[in-house]
Order: C-alpha cells, then sequence, then structure tokens
C-alpha cells in the first residue's frame, strides 16, 4: 500500500502485501472473496486472520449473499520497527499454512463446509503460533 493511501498512523504498518499473498495462494487466491488491511484497534498478537464464511441458510431471514461465501482473509498491523521480521515469518511459515488450510477446506466434506471457521496467526517475541478457532 503506498505511503498517500496508508490508513496507518507512522508507527504502525502492515506486515504483508497483496503481492506476498497472491504468489502464495496462487490459483487458491480466486476463492477469497474479502481480503482486508486492518487499520482498526490492535489485534493484540494476532498478525494474519482467515475465515471461512459459509454459505448460511435462507430461512428466518439469516441468508447471506453467495458472493460472500469463501474465504476472508485479515492482516493485521504491527509495530513498523517489527515488520521485517514478522513479514519474512509469515512469508515462510503462515502463508504456506494458510496455502494448506484453504485447500483441505475446499476438499472438505459438506459438514464442514456448512460451517463458519476461523484460524489466526499470532506473532510473539519470535515466535508464530496458529490456531483453528471454530
Amino acid at each position: 500500500m503506498s505511503a498517500r493511501n496508508r490508513r496507518l498512523s507512522r508507527h504502525r504498518a502492515w506486515p504483508l502485501t497483496t503481492t506476498d499473498i497472491d504468489q502464495c495462494l496462487g490459483p487458491c487466491m480466486s476463492r477469497v472473496t474479502d481480503l482486508r488491511f486492518l487499520s482498526g484497534h490492535d489485534g493484540g498478537t494476532i498478525v494474519l486472520g482467515a475465515a471461512w464464511v459459509a454459505p448460511n441458510p435462507h430461512n428466518y431471514g439469516r441468508g447471506i449473499h453467495p458472493d460472500t461465501v469463501g474465504f476472508r482473509m485479515d492482516v493485521h498491523p504491527v509495530d513498523a520497527t517489527d515488520r521485517a521480521a514478522t513479514r519474512a515469518v509469515l512469508r515462510a511459515q503462515a502463508l504456506p499454512q494458510l496455502h494448506d488450510w484453504i485447500t483441505r477446506a475446499i476438499a472438505a466434506d459438506e459438514t464442514w463446509q456448512l460451517t463458519d471457521h476461523q484460524h489466526h496467526w499470532r506473532y510473539a517475541d519470535g515466535h508464530l503460533m496458529h490456531r483453528d478457532e471454530a
């Protein structure tokens, strides 16, 4: 994101770019319906989030538009001084894990695909941790 289009304060930066994500996900990127670079409140140690948005039933007014069904990704800002180190770890570890998660989700059974799912990557003290949160 160019500096003139920044929505972050000067001491914050996004650890990934759309190019980083496109390069890692390749054809899986076509399944991503929403890629957001968050600028709001601090997500704590979360640096990357992914979610499967399931096609909820259309009864009782809970239906969602079919274009929103798919994967949503959130890139959380980090301290600008930590950007390079965080980016290196995310490119080496988190993005390949994200690719695998999306690939498994595409091949998952109907029960999995009819339920919303979330996966988060946290980076703290030089360690990357990730987990599913269904």
